[in-house]
């Protein structure tokens, strides 16, 4: 009896096919999230939330010690305040999506078509990338909305189409990032309630960095802590962007948190999906 063994490729269709797969997974979760607008309307409705309490609420108050012009009382500093924090509830729209695709990855892990994909002939990678594309997506459409409000509301960026174009690459390669870590997330959550308050320390970080108010203007420690943290440098790069102005080191430190956290992100999760057996 002889044996032969097979050294040339594949036959065509034992190969897998990572761009067509990784494109029937993102219909797939865009299809998902037609089918589920609600968690579109609780992601994008947190951040507008916030918008409209700090600029009306705290806006004329916070807005005044920034250095801006205040005139008939607070709408100068009103103004002056929806300039500085639009950046942040712009990012805050961001970790607010990325929210959403631990939940969705979670779902799919206790539902059990995870394990079933594992079994199928695609591209494993494709169950992943999916996921990250589709809430990419989901996270542009978002901010265009929280965008559009921020606009209503008087906010009024001084940058031009370069700008504006820089900004949104960047705010593309902010979320590409913060994804792949959400992605992690949602695989080593033991249900969907663990998935959903994981990534609340993402949510949480603009507050403790410049988006709502300086750094100067902390106690030492904490400013120490804001100063430090990835948020504070995303923040200060897309303020930059969209303001015209300067952004002095912040640029390349948070491109290099960005790169950073994708990578991780990205071997975690594959490390993750890839593991023996499922939950």
């Amino acid at each position: 009896m002889s044996t032969h063994t097979l050294t040339g490729p594949a036959p065509a269709g034992l190969r897998f096919h990572p761009l067509r797969d990784s494109a029937t997974m993102l219909r797939r979760n865009l299809k998902r999230m037609l089918r589920y607008p609600s968690m579109t309307v609780m992601l994008v409705g947190m951040p507008v939330v916030f918008l409209l309490l700090f600029v009306y609420v705290f806006g004329g108050t916070l807005g005044a010690g920034l250095g801006g012009p205040v005139h008939s009382g607070t709408v100068g500093g009103r103004a002056e305040y929806a300039n500085y924090v639009a950046p942040a509830i712009i990012l805050m729209t961001v970790t607010s999506t990325v929210q959403g695709t631990a939940i969705s990855i979670a779902m799919d892990m206790t539902e059990g078509i995870i394990a079933r994909f594992r079994t199928m002939h695609i591209a494993r990678v494709s169950v992943l990338t999916g996921h990250v594309l589709g809430s990419v997506i989901q996270a542009v459409f978002s901010l265009v909305i929280v965008i559009g409000v921020a606009l209503l509301v008087g906010f009024r960026p001084a940058a031009g189409l370069g700008g504006w174009l820089a900004a949104a690459g960047f705010l593309v390669l902010v979320t590409f990032a913060l994804v792949w870590l959400a992605v992690a997330l949602g695989q080593v959550s033991k249900s969907v309630e663990t998935a959903s308050n994981l990534p609340m320390p993402l949510v949480l970080l603009p507050f403790l960095g410049s988006g709502f108010v300086p750094t100067d203007s902390m106690p030492a420690g904490l400013r120490w802590f804001a100063e430090y943290q990835p948020f504070t440098p995303i923040i200060e790069t897309l303020r930059g962007l969209l303001m015209d102005k300067p952004i002095g080191n912040n640029g390349w430190i948070a491109l290099v948190w960005c790169a950073v956290i994708a990578l991780g992100g990205y071997l975690w999760s594959k490390r993750l999906f890839n593991r023996v057996g499922s939950r």
